[in-house]
């Protein structure tokens, strides 16, 4: 242990629970989605006087689906650029997952796009497809760089499919998700060579602005804030510390940390300058409350990045950015609260524990007793606090039903808000015993740890 290493457990004095956000902040934002996207279907609309014949209905089809994946593609990287309003709001989980659906959305459309319109072009030319086709990319302005972008957001779409993720560390996944953004930026010049809907007046003004604005938030949230923040924080490896079978805590060391305003329940995306490390940056939740000085990360070694992460050396310097999440107090509704953490899910949890106001329960779900982490810290929190803290050792045939056995330990659940966090089986398996038990589906906030 360094000399300059935090005590073993960092104790900050208890916060007051933060402002909430409204809890209709998602759907807003859905709304506004959508509202967008019927802006989008309206430029089809008012451009087309009639549509007839089988051509003509392809060809609209055509017009229609290219839009909308014209207005999804934007909208996408907005939802994964890291706008604090967002992160705060709606939550990473939750983008995520939206991101994902959309991201098949777009591929659907965009398929749809390329085959409706070659096959109208096709019927009005009296040519074959094949030949349309052909005529199409080569002699059409702009289309060679739009097959590229085709081909890129198929590819993109494919490694995403959740059977390939499975196959892929998530730094392969992370560098080939890359390749969105250059898919956005060659499509972009046939969206204004081609996109009759568009036209030159004030419709093609407001969709540049569109495409322009995103290229600037993602441009500054995702490179040029962190940048700044790496300078001003300078943060490096205090320690790495030893939990469990695979598992050790890293402390990091800053300057005026205090300003990051880090929540309990929030993550960070780590990006370490070490051999092996310096080219990726991934997501890592605080294990205990941010302190001026200090941050805490607890990491699992499930890939590449993070079982390499057990190997630093204090002084390695780190890039941090973040923080992000609403896995926080800020969403909490109920004064009795349920926290359920399994494997290193229970990270997020452990620092909920301290801070989160209330009367707090913490469940923690392990298949062998050496792979439960934090009991010795989590007790001290517990006496300090009057909070409770059980654990569910065993197969899943020996604990049985998870919603059940907490039920047991715990009267009255339905009226608990519930904090979930671990691998994707166990959440789910919890989600679904949870509403058996009566707990409202807006009382259960879920971090996942898929990608």
């Amino acid at each position: 242990m360094t000399s300059a290493a935090p005590p073993r457990s960092a104790n900050p004095a208890h916060r007051a629970a933060q402002r909430r956000p409204a809890a209709a902040a998602p759907s807003a934002v859905l709304g506004l989605i959508a509202a967008g996207a019927l802006g989008a279907v309206s430029l089809w609309w008012t451009n087309t006087t009639a549509v007839t014949g089988a051509a003509g209905w392809l060809t609209g089809a055509g017009r229609i689906t290219g839009l909308l994946a014209g207005y999804a593609a934007p909208v996408l990287l907005l939802l994964m650029a890291r706008l604090p309003a967002l992160e705060r709001g709606v939550g990473a989980d939750r983008l995520a997952r939206w991101h994902a659906f959309g991201g098949r959305w777009l591929v659907a459309a965009v398929t749809a796009h390329v085959l409706t319109i070659v096959w109208g072009y096709a019927l009005t030319d009296g040519r074959g497809l094949l030949a349309e086709g052909v005529e199409i990319t080569f002699h059409f302005p702009e289309m060679l760089k739009a097959t590229s972008a085709t081909l890129l957001m198929l590819g993109t779409g494919a490694v995403s499919a959740r059977a390939a993720r499975r196959r892929l560390s998530y730094e392969a996944w992370y560098y080939l998700h890359l390749a969105t953004y250059l898919a956005v930026a060659l499509a972009f010049g046939h969206q204004l060579a081609t996109g009759a809907d568009l036209g030159d007046g004030p419709a093609r003004l407001v969709w540049c602005a569109f495409y322009v604005l995103t290229a600037a938030l993602v441009g500054w949230y995702r490179l040029v804030r962190p940048w700044l923040c790496d300078r001003r924080h300078r943060l490096t490896v205090a320690e790495v510390r030893p939990e469990g079978p695979g598992v050790v805590s890293v402390f990091l060391r800053g300057q005026r940390l205090d300003e990051l305003r880090a929540e309990p329940g929030q993550f960070f995306r780590l990006q370490f300058d070490a051999p092996g490390l310096r080219w990726s940056a991934n997501p890592y939740s605080l294990s205990a409350p941010a302190h001026a000085h200090f941050l805490r990360f607890t990491v699992k070694g499930l890939g590449g990045h993070s079982a390499a992460v057990a190997s630093l050396r204090p002084g390695t310097r780190v890039r941090a950015e973040g923080p992000y999440g609403a896995f926080t107090a800020r969403v909490q509704r109920r004064r009795r609260v349920l926290l359920i953490g399994a494997g290193v899910g229970i990270t997020p949890l452990r620092a909920l524990f301290e801070t989160i106001p209330g009367e707090v329960t913490l469940v923690q779900r392990a298949g062998r007793p050496e792979d439960l982490l934090f009991r010795e810290e989590l007790s001290d929190v517990a006496r300090r606090r009057g909070g409770r803290v059980y654990e569910l050792v065993g197969s899943r045939a020996q604990v049985g039903d998870l919603g059940t056995a907490i039920a047991r330990l715990l009267p009255g659940l339905a009226d608990h808000e519930v904090y979930l966090c671990g691998p994707e089986a166990m959440a789910e398996e919890a989600v679904r015993s949870l509403r058996a038990a009566g707990v409202r589906r807006g009382r259960i906030h879920r971090e996942s740890f898929t990608f």
